[in-house]
C-alpha cells in the first residue's frame, strides 16, 4: 500500500538546503520513493496560513520504505542539519478512503 509524507518545513536557517536538495532525493529513490511536489509556492485557500517555507509530499511504496529512508545511515547528516535549521512538521498517510466511498481507493 501507497503511503505520502507530507513535510511542511520553516527553514529557520537555509545553510542546509542546498546539500539536502541536491542529495536527499537520490536517498529516496533508493527507498522507492519519489517526490510528488517540493515548493515553496504555498497559497492558503481555506483556514490559517501556515508559516512554512515549503512543502513535499514524497510517495513511498510501503511504510517499511518510509522507516528504512529515515533511519538510513546515508539520510542521517542531511536529516540533522534539516532538524537544526528549520523547524519541521512530517505527517504519514496511507491511500485509503477513511469514508470508504471513493470506488478506487480502498475502504480505510
Amino acid at each position: 500500500m501507497s503511503v505520502y509524507l507530507i513535510a511542511d518545513i520553516k527553514v529557520t536557517n537555509d545553510a542546509w538546503v542546498p546539500d539536502y536538495a541536491t542529495h536527499v532525493h537520490k536517498i529516496v529513490e533508493k527507498h522507492g520513493g519519489r517526490y510528488l511536489s517540493r515548493s515553496g509556492n504555498i497559497e492558503t485557500l481555506e483556514g490559517s496560513a501556515n508559516n512554512g517555507t515549503l512543502i513535499a509530499i514524497i510517495e513511498f511504496p510501503s511504510r517499511a520504505a518510509v522507516d528504512k529512508f529515515a533511519n538510513d545511515p546515508e539520510y542521517a547528516p542531511f536529516g540533522k542539519a534539516r532538524q537544526a535549521g528549520s523547524i519541521s512538521n512530517f505527517s504519514l498517510i496511507d491511500d485509503t478512503d477513511i469514508a470508504g466511498t471513493i470506488p478506487y481507493l480502498a475502504a480505510g
